[in-house]
């Protein structure tokens, strides 16, 4: 199993995130994330940095393994230890996996980077309005 350090994410970029509202019953995604490209070791740091306090300390991640380009076996992001999980599920196919224990799971759906803004925009709502 492979490990993968990383330094902290850069602050100039804008995260590319929408989170679900947490106000009525909980949803099958909890939001979207459209990274920059298919690298996870470039683009999760990023992401984990910009999550909301009360999902902090995520120790494990799941993606599909088909969609990313390296997976390694865990990431040093924001001085911890963070497992990476591959599937080849088809239901995971656009999504991935936030774990923290005893705090909680969050599902966001993946919008591929190479969407369009035009075409992102509506997907990222639809999933920040607890829609699928």
């Amino acid at each position: 199993m492979a490990t993968a350090l990383q330094s902290p994410p850069p602050s100039h970029l804008v995260l590319r995130l929408r989170l679900a509202s947490r106000s009525g019953m909980p949803g099958p995604i909890d939001g979207a994330w459209r990274p920059r490209s298919y690298d996870l070791l470039a683009e999760l740091p990023q992401l984990l940095a910009g999550l909301p306090r009360a999902w902090r300390h995520i120790t494990s991640v799941t993606v599909n393994g088909a969609t990313w380009s390296a997976v390694p076996g865990r990431i040093f992001v924001l001085n911890q230890v963070v497992r990476l999980h591959r599937t080849v599920a088809a239901s995971a196919s656009h999504t991935i996996v936030l774990l923290a224990p005893g705090r909680g799971r969050w599902d966001l759906l993946v919008v591929p980077p190479d969407t369009t803004e035009e075409a992102a925009e509506p997907l990222m709502a639809a999933a920040a309005s607890g829609h699928d």
